[in-house]
């Protein structure tokens, strides 16, 4: 079996953000080819376009979830809300890891470059993140999730 939880890591390592480490980490799974995965998910790193916001592994986990089990036909109740239930669980297996969902709060404590643009990826930026095991942890919660 794939090693989902190393590849987002290894993703975020290589720059994308982290709605898209996890989400090209399960290509395999989903059948999205890389463009496609990495442009879907763009927006959603840093909190939704660094707005510190929702987490962007979080964001990327839905979208996985999303396309693995979610529900396309609106007229379907019952599947929209087992939907939900999937998102909320994960969202509470991730909250209890790390204590939040919010990227600002997961990031308490880092100092970071205030604005809009992104920061620069140095040796410096990887080593004060939590953003790489945050990127691992959601994706083994997938795994988890998605064997049962």
């Amino acid at each position: 079996m794939m090693d989902h939880g190393k590849l987002a890591e290894e993703n975020f390592r290589k720059g994308y953000n982290c709605a898209q480490s996890v989400l090209l980490a399960f290509g395999d799974v989903t059948g999205l080819d890389d463009k496609t995965a990495a442009m879907l998910s763009s927006s959603f790193g840093g909190g939704l376009g660094r707005l510190r916001e929702l987490c962007g592994t979080v964001s990327g986990a839905a979208m996985v979830l999303g396309l693995v089990q979610g529900y396309a036909d609106p007229d379907d109740p019952e599947a929209k809300t087992a939907h939900y239930h999937r998102v909320q669980e994960f969202a509470r297996r991730f909250r209890e890891k790390n204590g939040s969902i919010i990227c600002r709060e997961l990031l308490s404590g880092v100092q970071t470059v205030e604005g809009n643009d992104p920061e620069q990826r140095t040796d410096a930026y990887y080593k004060k993140r939590p953003c790489p095991a945050l990127c691992r942890c959601a994706a083994e919660i997938l795994d988890e999730m998605l064997i049962k």
